[in-house]
């Protein structure tokens, strides 16, 4: 489990922040990447016809940090002339990696060819591989799910195909496009893609704790590793892997900065985004962030019931004073007066 290489660039730790459609942008990366332990950052996936049609989401959702670097930009389409532009465009923005999005299951994105529909199209997405390949001078990279369907499964077959076409590293989703999220990822299928490529591999799927990471990473004989909705669940979970890795103890927070990393994300979002939008994230990764605390699931109903930006700062608050004055008891369950112990004192 060492640092490995995409070209020139080391991924140091080897731990990735997988592409999340509405959830990796740039407040949210930005978010995790200050927790530490974040090899690389991939960007939301963008719209190639968005970019190539100079369409301002699309152009916005490129925005980075120079912090956040190395960072991959991740396009989509059907277009291998389309999708050579937007490789371009992510290049001369700065991308150090332009990553190929061949696992998005949205039925939006898959009915226009895009996402997990080039692994029915191997043709069309040799295409796609071959072209970009020659567009840019960075670093091309592949994300893909290992196949359509449980019938279709296919990941050997496009890993090697992206292997020939010039990919430089593979990250494979332990699921099918038809699994969508639901059901556990298959770590076998990933291992198998490991052994028949010679580029660096790295697996996603089910990734929320570290002990069933590193079983995951030893098992399937991965480069690396990446964590999507484990990192919302939990900002930290980067840093915990890599104080392991490096034969420490596993950080871990206090509620003091459990109740700060919520605060600074709002901060964040309100500097980015009008108010109404920015409820709408703050909820988004709230909703993840308390699974599992004391009295999440009730909070998370005040919170989903919030109105206004205040009514969210007000909640926190009342929260997290509210487990501190549990975490003093030390029995786990918020003790406090009765009106907070009737609003927060449950266990999910």
């Amino acid at each position: 489990m060492k640092p490995f290489k995409i070209r020139n660039i080391e991924i140091n730790p080897p731990l990735i922040l997988s592409p999340m459609a509405g959830v990796t942008d740039y407040t949210f990366r930005r978010l995790i990447k200050r927790r530490g332990g974040v090899g690389l950052v991939v960007t939301e996936f963008i719209s190639v016809e968005g970019l190539t049609r100079s369409n301002p989401k699309s152009w916005r959702q490129m925005k980075f940090d120079e912090f956040e670097r190395p960072i991959a930009i991740q396009i989509f389409g059907a277009q291998p002339e389309r999708m050579a532009m937007g490789a371009q465009i992510a290049e001369e923005v700065g991308a150090d990696i332009v990553d190929i999005n061949c696992g998005c299951p949205a039925p939006k994105v898959v009915k226009h060819g895009g996402g997990s529909a080039l692994l029915r199209d191997l043709k069309k997405l040799e295409q796609i591989l071959k072209e970009v390949k020659k567009s840019i001078s960075i670093p091309l990279t592949l994300k893909m799910r290992i196949g359509y369907s449980d019938s279709e499964i296919n990941a050997v077959e496009v890993a090697k195909l992206a292997e020939d076409c010039g990919v430089e590293h593979i990250a494979v989703h332990g699921r099918t496009r038809e699994q969508g999220y639901k059901g556990s990822a298959n770590w076998d299928v990933i291992r198998q893609v490991k052994e028949v490529v010679s580029v660096p591999v790295s697996g996603n799927g089910d990734i929320t704790t570290i002990q069933y990471g590193l079983k995951k990473w030893q098992e399937s004989g991965v480069d690396g590793i990446l964590i999507g909705r484990g990192a919302m669940q939990n900002p930290w979970i980067f840093r915990q892997f890599q104080d392991v890795l490096e034969g420490r103890e596993p950080y871990q927070p206090s509620v003091e900065e459990k109740r700060a990393v919520l605060l600074e994300f709002f901060e964040m979002l309100r500097e980015e985004m009008p108010e109404f939008a920015a409820l709408g994230k703050m909820k988004q990764l709230a909703g993840q962030f308390t699974k599992g605390l004391p009295g999440g699931a009730l909070f998370r109903q005040k919170l989903y019931h919030s109105q206004s930006a205040q009514e969210i700062l007000d909640n926190i608050t009342h929260y997290f004073e509210t487990l501190q004055k549990g975490a003093v008891y030390g029995d786990g369950v918020v003790e406090a007066d009765l009106e907070i112990t009737s609003c927060y004192a449950f266990s999910d």
